[in-house]
């Protein structure tokens, strides 16, 4: 019997771990140039024009409750306040990889 449940557990195990969807795999290289053409111009270093207080700076990330990829997607797709959306301008490859690039830069302080 015990075999029998640990074959099953296993065998749930292998069929969810092979139709799970897969992480963000973002490309923060590809993502940096979409950020200098798209969001820069509020972005620059981080920075927020519109509103300082909200920047992409990891401790405001965080604070926000945006230090997280899906958080990212979902903000640059859908807009919010004073940000527009982006989700009919870019593909969703590129939002994953301007997310990359942002998550990145938040790590290194965008330095």
């Amino acid at each position: 019997m015990k075999k029998l449940i640990t074959v099953m557990l296993l065998g749930i195990a292998i069929f969810t771990f092979a139709f799970s969807s897969p992480a963000l795999a973002g490309d923060a290289v590809s993502g940096a140039k979409v950020f200098s053409a798209n969001c820069a111009s509020c972005h620059a270093g981080g920075k927020n024009l519109v509103n300082a207080a909200k920047s992409l700076k990891k401790a405001d990330l965080e604070k926000y409750d945006m230090y997280s990829a899906e958080a990212i997607i979902a903000q640059v797709t859908k807009g919010k306040a004073a940000m527009p959306a982006f989700g009919k301008r870019l593909k969703a490859e590129q939002i994953e990889n301007v997310t990359a690039y942002v998550l990145e830069q938040a790590d290194k302080g965008w330095k």
